[in-house]
C-alpha cells in the first residue's frame, strides 16, 4: 500500500518558514560570513531552528557525536525521518544543501530535485542518492512513490515546492513545528496557495518548551 505525502517545516509565529532569500553562494562562502545581510538570515534562522540543533536524534544523523536531549521534540524529529522513504525538493532548497550539507547527506534515502536543467544522479555515502526531474512535479512525484514503496514521501521544501504540491491538490497532511518568534518579513509557507481548495483537519498537537507541533490533513473543498 502506498504510503502518504506529507511535508513538515518549522515556521514563525507570524508565518513564514524562511529569512528574506539571499544568494545562497553568499551565505555559505567564506567571504558572505563577513556580509551584514548574510548575518542578519543566519541569526534569525538560527532563532527559528534553534529547538531542532540540541537534539539527540539531530546529533546523531549529522555524526556530530553522542549525547543531546531526548524527550517530544526528539521523538517528533526521529518519527518523521523513519516514516520517509523518499523526498522532493525544489532545485534552490538542493542548492544551499550542496554547499551546506556534510559528504554524508542527511537524507539517507532517495531525494527527487526539481530542475530545468538534467543532470546525472548524484550519489552520496549513506545511503541518499539525488536524481533530477526535469519533467513536472507529478512526475517527481511518481517518482519518488515507486522509491518509498510503503513509506512515505516527504515534500522537503523550500516553500515554492510546498505550494505547488499543495496547489495541485498532492498533499495528504503537513506538520508544523510552530516557533515563538516573530520574523516581520521572509518568505511565507502560504504564498500562493488557493485557500479557496484546501479543506484543514486538525488531528495532532504537541507542545515542547521550544515549540508547538502541529499536524493537519488536507482535503479539498
Amino acid at each position: 500500500m502506498a504510503g502518504k505525502v506529507f511535508f513538515s517545516v518549522t515556521m514563525s509565529l507570524d508565518g513564514f518558514m524562511a529569512p528574506d532569500a539571499v544568494p545562497v553562494e553568499d551565505v555559505f562562502s567564506p567571504g558572505g560570513q563577513n556580509d551584514p545581510r548574510v548575518q542578519r538570515w543566519m541569526a534569525k534562522w538560527s532563532e527559528l531552528q534553534a529547538w531542532v540543533f540540541p537534539l539527540r536524534f539531530f546529533r546523531e544523523n549529522l555524526n556530530l557525536g553522542e549525547g543531546g536531549e531526548e524527550g517530544r521534540d526528539n521523538d517528533i524529529a526521529r518519527e518523521t525521518f523513519e516514516r520517509t522513504g523518499a523526498s522532493v525538493m525544489g532545485r534552490r532548497m538542493f542548492d544551499a544543501g550542496e554547499l551546506a550539507w556534510p559528504e554524508e547527506a542527511p537524507f539517507h534515502t532517495p531525494v527527487f530535485v526539481l530542475t530545468h536543467t538534467g543532470r546525472d544522479p548524484w550519489e552520496r555515502p549513506g545511503g541518499t542518492t539525488f536524481r533530477f526531474v526535469d519533467d513536472g512535479i507529478e512526475s517527481a512525484l511518481d517518482r519518488a512513490r515507486e522509491a518509498a514503496g510503503d513509506r512515505d514521501v516527504r515534500i522537503a521544501g523550500g516553500a515554492e515546492t510546498i505550494q505547488q504540491y499543495l496547489d495541485g491538490g498532492l498533499i495528504d497532511e503537513f506538520s508544523i513545528a510552530l516557533a515563538p518568534v516573530l520574523f516581520g518579513t521572509g518568505i511565507r509557507l502560504f504564498d500562493h496557495v488557493d485557500p479557496d481548495r484546501l479543506a484543514l483537519d486538525q488531528t495532532r498537537a504537541d507542545a515542547s518548551s521550544r515549540v508547538t507541533h502541529l499536524t493537519y490533513t488536507v482535503g479539498k473543498r
